[in-house]
């Protein structure tokens, strides 16, 4: 259970991260957003990160790992709304 707990506090402060490391105008904003964006980043890191056997399976992303799992799904974000698969929320 602490494992999951760690992937949410990671990955939030890696969403906060990713977003003023990104460039671009369809940022997900807000605080939901963020800290979904983090968890998905840190456990996209996780997962590849377990595959890869860099890590246990009891053992979660670390900060820079999580950041660079968070800044590639806000990349797909971004180009998901650059091509209006999905709607930019903070367009509404």
């Amino acid at each position: 259970m602490g494992g999951i707990i760690w992937i949410i506090v990671v990955g939030f402060v890696a969403g906060i991260i990713a977003r003023l490391l990104s460039p671009g105008p369809n940022k997900p904003s807000g605080f939901i957003l963020t800290t979904v964006l983090g968890i998905a980043g840190a456990f996209l890191a996780t997962f590849i990160g377990q595959a890869m056997g860099y890590y246990s399976p009891n053992q979660g992303a670390g900060f820079i790992t999580a950041t660079i799992g968070a800044l590639v799904v806000l990349f797909i974000w971004n180009r998901l709304v650059a091509s209006r698969v999905i709607s930019d929320p903070g367009n509404r």
